[in-house]
């Protein structure tokens, strides 16, 4: 499996530079060349490094005050740094080098077997790193890691009206009994990895699962507004997909789960139990009486408490139970969460959150996921069946190499969620005409996205990075030049073939057929006059590779040719 990592070097010697371009490029290697510190720094302020090669031997590179400074940029603190030694009798500066955070040096001339294999060896380091990061991420909340890495401890904290919400599934044991424990433990984790993606979205936290509950707060993690309001519309979501899959469920006479769901807001202790297997909870009677009130729940029902009640009411249409007796707790008036109220709704049909309540939540106004939903519906339905290279499975690759190039490019926030936009909707006017497409998919965009609460500017960010994938339109912005990027991806992947097999096949039945050689210098055409990379990375992650086709292609031209 390919992996893609920056790589940044700050020297200014021509034959260094010349000479490790040749050696690492390609292999997921973004090269990044800077002459001195000044040319670094804007690229460290917005780019994530994974290694970082210093010449510490040239003048205008102060390369120990540089890693001084790399110690407390956040985008390269994990960075791996190199030292370049233009002369084997500078062990003095080689040791200060070390000493100021670099971990491996490398002399010029170099040697490409050894620089090759030490940044391999530096890369799959990087990549263990990143990983364990994110398994610490999905064990402890961000601000906890923070604690953590700052100063070696969380020290437990009081939260004066955290949001506990509870999920468990209606008689669990009896299911449980029913099947076999592979399928059961598969089955359960689709529906908590769907609520984990939910709980996301709304910016709260999962705390844990016990057996088939899932916990998860609002408030005590995060500092977004209306956390009572953002749990709710959590919970809405989670109760609405899980009587989605009921509904099919019962549609095609499978077996089916219900879901309880229970809210309470109230006074929390949150901390870190455990020396060993270290776990971040949270405890009070809050947490005692939202649990309560997911036991009280009926099937596909969420209940909640009088506390959340009173800070939902404006947005929501709730139905009173009454008092409820609730263990060690006494009698607490609760509340159904039936659907929002039409002025806060997306379509006003009661289930989506609209912009207006986005904003007031502290939420991006743009529901993405619920867009992105809607497209790949739209296109999985609607595209014409003889669109075998322009498919839905094409859009969600371009969608995947759109994702790593805005990465590398230090692309992300709002940006990024116009970036996959305009590519899950770039192919969407395929569905009425198959020439001149991309005038449609603009106006698709238009019609569609203020729905799912996207303002002007933006859709028409979004249209013109849809339009800058015709041929006539050069892309100038940077998001226009990741869009074409990642269009083409495949140029320089090694399933060129089985891609270019497909375009082949969709062009014939659009009656534009081809002999073999015929088919082989169409795509010479394009690969060597019409095509070009428009961002750095894309053009050093994948330009070797789309040499290489190019050569395969001349091979294959010269093979037919001498038969």
């Amino acid at each position: 499996m390919e992996r893609f990592i920056n790589i940044l070097v700050i020297d200014n010697n021509e034959t260094n530079i010349s000479g490790l371009r040749a050696m690492l490029n390609g292999g997921g290697n973004n090269l990044i060349f800077c002459e001195n510190e000044k040319a670094a720094l804007p690229i460290l302020k917005k780019r994530k490094i994974g290694i970082i090669l210093i010449n510490i031997q040239r003048e205008s590179i102060d390369g120990f005050e540089l890693l001084q400074r790399l110690k407390s940029n956040p985008n390269s603190t994990d960075a791996y740094k190199i030292v370049i030694s233009e002369s084997t009798s500078s062990g003095a500066k080689l040791v200060k080098g070390f000493r100021e955070g670099a971990v491996d040096y490398i002399s010029s001339p170099f040697n490409p077997n050894l620089v090759k294999a030490k940044i391999e060896v530096f890369k799959t380091l990087y990549f263990k790193d990143q990983r364990i990061n994110q398994l610490l991420e999905n064990i402890f909340p961000q601000t906890v890691l923070q604690d953590l890495n700052t100063v070696g401890k969380f020290s437990p904290k009081r939260i004066e009206e955290g949001v506990v919400l509870f999920t468990d599934f209606v008689a669990f044991s009896k299911i449980a009994k029913h099947h076999k424990p592979m399928i059961l433990l598969r089955q359960l984790e689709e529906y908590f990895n769907k609520f984990d993606e939910i709980v996301e979205r709304y910016n709260l936290e999962k705390i844990k699962t016990i057996g088939d509950a899932y916990m998860a707060l609002g408030g005590v993690t995060e500092k977004n507004k209306k956390p009572a309001v953002r749990a709710c519309l959590a919970a809405l979501e989670m109760r609405n997909y899980m009587k989605n899959r009921k509904q099919l469920a019962q549609a095609t006479g499978s077996d089916f789960w219900e879901i309880r769901i229970g809210l309470h807001s109230g006074p929390l202790v949150a901390g870190i139990i455990g020396n060993k297997k270290m776990s971040f909870d949270v405890w009070g009677d809050t947490v005692n009486i939202a649990a309560r009130a997911e036991q009280h729940s009926t099937a596909d029902s969420i209940t909640v408490t009088d506390r959340i009640a009173g800070h939902v009411l404006p947005y929501f249409n709730l139905t009173h139970r009454g008092e409820i007796e609730i263990k060690y707790g006494g009698q607490v008036d609760m509340f159904y969460i039936e659907n929002l109220k039409q002025e806060y709704s997306l379509f006003e049909e009661g289930n989506t959150a609209n912009s207006k309540l986005r904003k007031h939540c502290d939420l991006v106004n743009m529901d993405f996921e619920f867009a992105r939903r809607h497209i790949i519906n739209k296109l999985k339905s609607s595209l014409p069946d003889e669109l075998d290279y322009h498919s839905l499975k094409h859009t969600l690759n371009v969608e995947k190499a759109a994702e790593r190039i805005a990465k590398l490019e230090g692309v992300e926030g709002e940006d990024l969620i116009l970036l996959k936009t305009a590519v899950l909707f770039h192919d969407a006017g395929f569905i009425l005409q198959y020439d001149h497409n991309e005038n449609i998919g603009a106006e698709f965009v238009r019609r569609e996205l203020p729905n799912f609460g996207y303002n002007e500017k933006q859709i028409e960010k979004i249209a013109k990075i849809i339009m800058s994938t015709t041929r006539e339109i050069e892309p100038k912005t940077l998001l226009e030049k990741i869009m074409n990027d990642a269009d083409h991806d495949y140029l320089g992947r090694a399933d060129y073939f089985l891609v270019s097999k497909k375009l082949r096949n969709e062009l014939e039945l659009q009656g534009k057929k081809m002999t073999n050689l015929e088919w082989i210098e169409f795509q010479l055409n394009y690969l060597e006059n019409v095509h070009k990379f428009y961002t750095q990375t894309a053009h050093n992650i994948r330009n070797k590779g789309k040499m290489k086709r190019i050569q395969e292609l001349k091979q294959n031209r010269d093979d037919l040719l001498g038969e």
